[in-house]
């Protein structure tokens, strides 16, 4: 039942409501909700290829809406003093990939590009510095600058990508509320999760994630959950 309604919410479900439809106790519900999120983890064994986009984003609270005593200089934008940065990539027809990382340095990024992203892939990023080296790693490589206000320019664009970052702001923002950097990672695998089957109805999400959950338990689990 847990995961039918998981599964039924396009932009999540919180464990306020999930304990409420299942009339179980809060923290029992975002247990259970954590233990779902483990069926969502990213793999690397489809590559994104064709036309990809790749963009960072950074998530924490705007230092306008802070207390005075509580603002820190300097750390609006692109910060990781108060903020963390989340790297997208987005398949223009296929699927999103996000990964939490540290910074948005090239030696950060470069090698998760060269995990997720197939090697004839054709990239399109925003004028951001880490993306330079996209060229010499055999990546057909695009750039849109929105510093000058450009944001289509042909096939080049980040909309796609912009368009997850919209979904994942209203899981987060909309839903959640608040997302503690410990568990960050399950709840940006679970947006993607339901990014890439955002255009499939309930029962097939449903079914996507119950083979998820056969996948996960194995033998010597039953045996030593008997």
């Amino acid at each position: 039942m847990a995961i039918y309604l998981i599964s039924s919410h396009k932009k999540g479900i919180s464990s306020h409501q999930l304990g409420r439809d299942l009339h179980i106790t809060q923290k029992t519900a975002w247990f259970i909700l954590h233990k779902v999120r483990t069926l969502f983890k990213q793999y690397d064994d489809i590559a994104l290829d064709g036309l990809v986009e790749v963009d960072e984003m950074y998530l924490g609270g705007r230092e306008s809406n802070k207390h005075e005593s509580k603002k820190v200089e300097g750390t609006q934008g692109r910060s990781t003093k108060t903020k963390t940065p989340i790297f997208g990539m987005v398949a223009r027809y296929g699927e999103a990939r996000a990964i939490a990382v540290t910074d948005t340095r090239a030696a950060i990024l470069m090698p998760i590009i060269k995990q997720f992203i197939a090697d004839n892939a054709y990239i399109f990023t925003d004028e951001h510095a880490a993306y330079c080296g996209l060229d010499r790693e055999g990546y057909k490589h695009g750039v849109i600058h929105h510093g000058n206000k450009e944001y289509v320019c042909g096939d080049v664009t980040t909309n796609s990508v912009e368009g997850f970052w919209a979904h994942f702001k209203r899981c987060i923002f909309g839903i959640y509320h608040y997302v503690s950097v410990e568990y960050l990672q399950q709840y940006i695998n679970e947006a993607v999760f339901r990014w890439n089957t955002r255009k499939s109805s309930e029962s097939r999400r449903f079914a996507a994630m119950f083979q998820k959950a056969l996948c996960v338990c194995s033998y010597e689990d039953v045996k030593m959950a008997a």
